[in-house]
């Protein structure tokens, strides 16, 4: 086993840069996961790891091992070392070094013939994806499909906010026009989250193949989604402000959906 206890190692500093910068992540095609849950998830969902550095003051061999039957080179860091790498503020002592999947929307395929896909339009808060990808998560859905992204899904932000949900969803990226052309070839009906010539949510049937689009708070969705839409669908509300944080408007229209589907 390798032993690690200078912050100025040249793979640490490597390591620091995959971090840091998307740059570094696309140039490289590795990112890091920090947690032992999150590398499980990860693992379950056929993530390939490239190596495990832990700190053995925290967290034991025997545990690392016990997180994957693979052979995986692990690397024993300094408490310094650890710290430098970590992006937490709590630390579990262990990191993983994993390889980038592609997420192009042509190679995005389902099991159902009727399935659900949660699609947002160029979320750009770290937060805001992490809790949609929690959202999507919680109701099984089909696919996330991410248009026009402005993040990168390995920012250690959104690992961090998505709870590793990231790697349990089925991710898809891609422009809106490629999107609304995949969702029309799979005979998708696609239902826009907006404010223009909308009905109730409640008031459509989303039991058939079905895409909920939902945009940003500040602009909504582009003309496209609009243009393209089976119908514009709206939450009511009964304050004074006319829109509601990207997350919280998808949970309430993915779990309609599910209620609906749970009747079939």
């Amino acid at each position: 086993m390798k032993h690690i206890s200078s912050i100025q190692n040249p793979y640490i500093r490597q390591l620091v840069q995959l971090k840091d910068k998307s740059r570094e992540r696309k140039k490289s095609g590795l990112f890091l996961i920090e947690g032992a849950r999150e590398i499980a998830l990860a693992l379950k969902g056929g993530y390939e790891l490239d190596a495990i550095l832990f700190n053995p003051d925290i967290i034991s061999e025997e545990t690392i091992n016990a997180l994957t039957n693979q052979q995986i080179n692990l690397i024993e860091v300094t408490a310094d070392v650890y710290q430098k790498l970590a992006y937490r503020d709590t630390t579990e002592g262990v990191l993983a070094v994993a390889k980038i999947k592609t997420h192009a929307i042509k190679d995005l395929k389902f099991n159902k013939k009727n399935p659900l896909i949660l699609v947002a339009e160029a979320p750009e808060k770290p937060g805001n994806i992490g809790a949609i990808l929690r959202t999507a998560d919680a109701a099984k859905v089909d696919a996330v499909i991410i248009a026009n992204p402005k993040t990168d899904l390995y920012n250690p932000n959104i690992i961090r906010s998505s709870v590793g949900c990231v790697f349990t969803n089925a991710i898809a990226t891609g422009t809106t026009s490629e999107i609304i052309t995949f969702l029309k070839s799979e005979n998708i009906h696609i239902y826009c989250a907006a404010l223009q010539a909308s009905v109730n949510y409640h008031t459509q049937d989303f039991t058939k193949p079905t895409a909920i689009i939902v945009g940003t708070e500040a602009t909504g969705l582009s003309d496209a989604w609009l243009e393209n839409a089976t119908q514009n669908i709206i939450i009511p509300m009964q304050g004074e402000i006319d829109s509601m944080n990207v997350s919280v408007a998808a949970g309430i229209l993915i779990f309609e959906a599910k209620r609906q589907r749970d009747f079939l």
